[in-house]
């Protein structure tokens, strides 16, 4: 983060402004080779930034963290959550990693004691209700869930290790 101290000091030691050091400093490559060459703007551009650096120090912070959160974005150093956790975090430079559908899908059937349908699934995992029913099938086709039926018709999926005993279902 640029200092407003170290701003002024450029500021001073470039004969006031005048060759515009402080402006190199926060980035303003442009401007600072053309306070070089006119003097600071003819003395007027020194005493417009005597005035005005802190609030162009703050600027340039705003800036450069921007520049960093989109450079952490595209060097995918942005950790998404899944489910109930819609924030963005960054860990000790780390992204946390994404957790596997099925572990997804572990959690929710575990807080329904074992009973899913894909409306659970793709509420609780951030997916569309295709994407839920092909994993749910995907893991019934692997032979760790279950598809069966309860007592009103409707159609659910079951983890047996996690099924509540005394559920109403029947096989389907």
């Amino acid at each position: 983060m640029y200092s407003v101290l170290i701003a002024y000091i450029l500021w001073l030691g470039s004969f006031f402004g005048a060759l515009g050091f402080h402006r190199f400093y926060l980035g303003k490559t442009l401007t600072g080779f053309l306070w070089m060459f006119s003097g600071g703007l003819f003395g007027i551009g020194s005493i417009y930034d005597l005035l005005t650096l802190p609030a162009q120090v703050r600027e340039a912070n705003m800036l450069k963290a921007l520049h960093e959160q989109i450079r952490r974005q595209h060097t995918g150093k942005v950790g998404w959550r899944y489910a109930n956790d819609a924030q963005f975090r960054v860990m000790d430079g780390k992204a946390p990693e994404k957790e596997h559908p099925e572990q997804v899908i572990l959690k929710i059937a575990k807080e329904n004691n074992g009973i899913l349908t894909v409306s659970d699934v793709a509420l609780g995992a951030n997916v569309p209700m295709e994407e839920s029913k092909k994993l749910l099938e995907a893991l019934v086709t692997k032979g760790f869930v279950e598809l069966r039926v309860r007592k009103s018709g409707s159609l659910v999926y079951v983890v047996p290790d996690m099924l509540d005993k005394d559920q109403p279902l029947e096989n389907f």
